[in-house]
């Protein structure tokens, strides 16, 4: 299917419509300071032929090799998994509110549901959010409404993206405490400030945490309960609850993650899937869609969105969430991708995943890297670097290569600590080139 542009003509027309003299004018709403008044850097344009040479160009000048990952994860995809979630009766399904239309579809959401409850160790999962920053911040406005409370306390070693658009919905809605706990010298949160809070709602932590670090569930379940609030786990990196106890195991009453590592590529950040999973309790308060099990007036089994109407969707201010951006395919091909690799099959990556960073860990260390503690890591480790690192990273970006992710840009007290990690994409000889670019 060929791009094609407006005219001239229909884009006057459009303005005329809608009562507006140029395409300037459509932004008079933007503030000025937040206008770019410069033109982009643009190159000229190309053909559809020259633009495909240039792109076939870029793919064949060699991949880069990316030694970290931060809430973004490469892992390898089956074949299968694309196929069948690009067959047009998924790729094309409406929101499935018409039960009798949409049984495939629901069927689908339902085992989605079902995997990942499996995998929280929690009894109710939604049809998926939009992704792992806002199922974060819509786990603390639940707890909140579940708890009757308001305060909220989080990590500050939960990744700072996440954290950043939890610190956006509350100052929109105004009159919230949220307290920020500190890291211990291990990289694992310290729970003891959590005594500040009166009558906390909940305590937020992500586990493996930005550092990679497993945290310590059993003990953050302990200081929150103790207190009567609820305790959030949040996970950036899906497979570690391959090796891991679930969260609902170790206390946890609300687990939230980012899917993008089941199944979905990178794709320069997005989309990806949000994942939520919660106590039987709170499935009233549940945000976004669930699908439920039931059978039809002559007895066979049939699926159905259940607990809320489709108006809780457009209620506005009285609605649970107003996030309807649910990410459904994204969905169902993290169902896809489970289903293909089974239990046995995640858990056989996990380990592989484990095994190479600790690898590429112990490689470092014999560089002269130091570590921040003894704690166990999963995927990701943070190392401060020996002096000369920071011009070494450098001069690898010239060689496609990202050495570690420098972390005082988030946590100046981090200042010349790198966040390095590895997944199954690569292999030990590419780990011992690595190795040996960084001693050169």
């Amino acid at each position: 299917m060929r791009y094609l542009p407006h005219t001239a003509e229909d884009v006057k027309e459009m303005l005329a419509a809608v009562g507006v003299k140029s395409i300037d004018g459509l932004f008079e709403c933007v503030p000025p300071e937040a206008r770019r008044e410069r033109p982009l850097d643009l190159p000229a344009p190309l053909t559809e032929w020259e633009l495909r040479d240039k792109i076939e160009g870029l793919a064949q000048g060699g991949d880069w090799q990316v030694f970290t990952g931060a809430g973004s994860y490469a892992h390898r995809i089956p074949a299968l998994v694309p196929y069948l979630a690009s067959r047009s009766e998924f790729l094309t399904s409406y929101t499935p509110y018409q039960p009798e239309m949409s049984q495939g579809t629901l069927q689908a959401i339902f085992e989605f549901q079902t995997l990942i409850s499996r995998l929280t160790g929690l009894a109710v999962t939604n049809a998926s959010m939009y992704d792992g920053a806002t199922a974060f911040t819509e786990a603390a406005l639940m707890a909140q409404r579940c708890s009757k409370k308001r305060a909220l306390a989080v990590s500050e070693l939960a990744h700072p993206h996440w954290r950043q658009v939890l610190e956006t919905y509350l100052a929109a809605i105004g009159d919230v405490e949220l307290l920020v706990l500190p890291a211990d010298a291990q990289g694992r949160t310290d729970y003891g400030p959590l005594a500040k809070l009166d009558k906390p709602a909940a305590l937020l932590v992500q586990s493996p945490n930005f550092l990679g670090v497993i945290e310590d569930l059993p003990a953050a379940a302990e200081a929150i309960h103790k207190l009567g609030g609820l305790l959030v786990v949040g996970f950036a990196e899906a497979f570690a609850l391959g090796l891991t106890k679930s969260p609902g195991s170790q206390g946890a009453d609300i687990v939230v993650g980012d899917g993008q590592s089941l199944g979905l590529g990178q794709g320069f950040g997005g989309p990806s899937v949000g994942l939520m999973s919660s106590k039987q309790e709170f499935v009233r308060q549940i945000p976004g869609r669930l699908v439920g099990k039931t059978e039809d007036a002559q007895g066979r089994r049939g699926f159905v969105l259940t607990l809320s109407t489709r108006e809780q969707h457009i209620r506005r201010s009285k609605a649970v969430s107003n996030i309807c951006s649910n990410a459904g395919h994204c969905a169902l091909t993290a169902a896809m991708f489970m289903a293909s690799t089974g239990g046995t099959g995640f858990r056989k990556l996990a380990q592989v995943n484990l095994d190479l960073s600790e690898y590429l860990k112990k490689g470092l260390l014999g560089l002269g890297f130091k570590p921040l503690g003894d704690a166990p890591t999963f995927n990701e480790f943070a190392l401060t670097a020996p002096k000369g690192f920071d011009q070494k990273r450098e001069d690898l970006l010239g060689k496609k290569i990202l050495a570690g992710l420098p972390l005082g840009a988030w946590y100046p007290k981090y200042e010349g600590v790198y966040l390095f990690g590895a997944t199954e994409t690569k292999t030990r000889a590419d780990i011992d080139a690595f190795l040996a670019e960084v001693s050169e």
